[in-house]
């Protein structure tokens, strides 16, 4: 039982998954599940039982069963004892403090996050305010590799997104070389299938890795199909630099999407057997987002943040080259307007620095959320600001597959500019030896080069 006063009154908490979720600023997706506070003070309450809360509590009280959720099991049985122990006699209040202090610095904190549970990290965050939540994200360092380097300081990687409705080879050919000339592409070029074939599937990849061998790109390419299907893939011999998946923190969560950690771990194995990255083997590429598990069903009464930042400690047993949450894309019940995906965006990005994780944000929303193009700059500033690792670069920000709104080429380009962020290292090198880099050491599409015309597929 967790307790707190605020004037004459009482509140009792009777375990930590209630307490976590009743101390979580206000959200639609947890009211939807029935586990908010029920009123501002109680809110408050949680919130100080929370920050007095010992982290050590946190490896002896699980959200979710040991016994019945392979999520919590991994969490408890990989937790680093050794790596916990400088944190070990705080509370959750004491370890925002330290966070914040100067002492917690980018190696500091490297060799910390194998002894964050998530939870702790989730904890954190609901006694945070944005601006916490963005310096504390800023220390965080994480960088990985596979044909180029992800996630230096000073820099700012990009996923280019050329979808289409029908996966039309001319329309994602062009979609590319828009995205190449303004500078984009350096994370990933990463398609969504319209359909999730075999045969769509490898035809995408086939496509992308022509292009980025003529080109001679440094980037790595992905086509975002079930993990079942790269899988089978790669036994064909398709060109599959990652492998990809959206990942939950529940099990039963993650069995709603067809996946297992086992599964993860053989499609892992299959693509590093390839031996197709050149300056790393970081293969793998993740997605998660704040309120999956409600959506399916399998939350467990656990809030939808606390599960996100479980998602997290998945994603980490992979040594992923990337992990993006899509914060506004499952759309208003779990997240209702601009202010809460401003907040879910920088907590997201928070617990996944915080974890190991190189976290990239989709800046985006569906258009029956109460947001607009208004508040997804603010977040994208925001997120930069606090040292995101990268983000999307889609055609105008408007996904005519998926159907919702995220940030373009031009947003990514802007902030770089603003915040004097580059490319990763060795695609900013292929951009100038392109011609795309201006005297002033700006991205700047130039003429069109011949070379990239010709590899638009005829009319």
């Amino acid at each position: 039982m967790y307790r707190a006063t605020i004037g004459s009154r009482t509140y009792s908490f009777s375990d930590l998954k209630t307490l976590l979720a009743k101390a979580t600023p206000l959200r639609s997706g947890d009211q939807l599940a029935g586990l908010v506070a029920a009123t501002g003070e109680e809110r408050v309450a949680a919130q100080f039982a929370l920050a007095d809360t010992p982290l050590t509590t946190f490896l002896s009280e699980a959200v979710v069963p040991y016994e019945s959720c392979e999520v919590t099991r991994l969490i408890v049985d990989t937790h680093d004892k050794a790596a916990f122990a400088p944190v070990a006699h705080l509370t959750v209040g004491g370890f925002r403090d330290w966070l914040l202090a100067d002492e917690a610095t980018a190696p500091v904190l490297a060799a910390l996050a194998p002894g964050i549970t998530p939870e702790m990290a989730a904890a954190v965050v609901k006694i945070s305010r944005l601006q916490d939540l963005m310096v504390m994200a800023a220390k965080c360092s994480v960088v990985t590799r596979f044909r180029n380097t992800i996630g230096l300081p000073g820099r700012l990687s990009v996923r280019l997104q050329p979808n289409h409705p029908t996966d039309d080879a001319r329309g994602i050919a062009a979609s590319i070389l828009d995205g190449l000339l303004l500078g984009s592409g350096d994370a990933v070029i990463g398609i969504n299938p319209a359909t999730d074939s075999p045969e769509r599937t490898h035809a995408l990849l086939s496509m992308l890795d022509e292009i980025r061998a003529k080109l001679e790109i440094p980037t790595q390419s992905c086509v975002l199909a079930h993990v079942t299907t790269t899988l089978e893939l790669i036994g064909k011999g398709s060109p599959v630099d990652l492998v990809f998946q959206s990942i939950a923190g529940t099990q039963s969560a993650n069995k709603s999407f067809g996946i297992d950690l086992a599964l993860l771990r053989e499609a892992r194995d299959a693509a590093l057997a390839l031996k197709r990255g050149t300056v790393g083997d970081n293969v793998m590429y993740f997605e998660t987002g704040q309120g999956s598990a409600l959506s399916a069903n399998a939350h467990h009464g656990v809030d939808q943040q606390t599960l996100e930042a479980r998602a997290y400690a998945v994603a980490r047993a992979f040594k992923p080259l990337l992990v993006n949450t899509v914060v506004g894309f499952i759309g208003p019940e779990y997240l209702y307007d601009g202010k809460q995906i401003a907040r879910a965006g920088l907590e997201d990005h928070f617990c996944g620095k915080l974890l190991g994780l190189p976290m990239g944000v989709d800046v985006c929303y569906t258009n029956h959320a109460e947001a607009d193009q208004d508040d997804a700059d603010a977040l994208l500033a925001l997120l930069v600001a606090a040292g995101v690792t990268f983000v999307m670069g889609v055609p105008g920000a408007d996904d005519v597959m998926l159907g919702y709104q995220s940030t373009s080429f031009h947003d990514a380009l802007a902030m770089r500019d603003l915040y004097g962020r580059k490319p990763a290292p060795e695609f900013e090198a292929w951009l100038a030896k392109q011609g795309l880099i201006d005297s002033a050491n700006r991205i700047r599409p130039g003429e069109l080069p011949s070379r990239f015309r010709a590899l638009l597929p005829p009319a």
